[in-house]
């Protein structure tokens, strides 16, 4: 999810040959709903709106099932730590129906 204009979206996603969507996030609304707005830069601010950087996890139903959101964008979570907590995550809610 981006804050980007449509057109840069469009461009990227068409560069990439992505075979997914991409969503933008207009206002804020949803990056603040996920708590993944980043602090560092109140309205007002030129790079308001920026995401902390991270992934989500979201499943068909829209649960959001695991989240990663860090400070700053120089250190992020590894592809294979994130796919090791999805993992266990899936696995607990395996064992224990209703836990999401």
């Amino acid at each position: 999810m981006s804050y980007d204009s449509l057109a840069v979206l469009a461009t990227f996603h068409a560069k990439e040959d992505l075979g997914y969507p991409l969503l933008r996030d207009v206002d804020t609304r949803h990056f603040s709903a996920y708590g993944v707005l980043n602090p560092e830069y109140p309205p007002g601010h030129a790079g308001h709106g920026i995401a902390l950087p991270g992934a989500l996890f979201v499943t068909p139903d829209g649960i959001v099932q695991l989240k990663f959101a860090v400070p700053g964008y120089r250190e992020r979570p590894a592809m294979e730590e994130i796919y090791n907590a999805l993992t266990l995550s899936q696995s607990v809610q395996a064992d224990q129906p209703g836990v999401r």
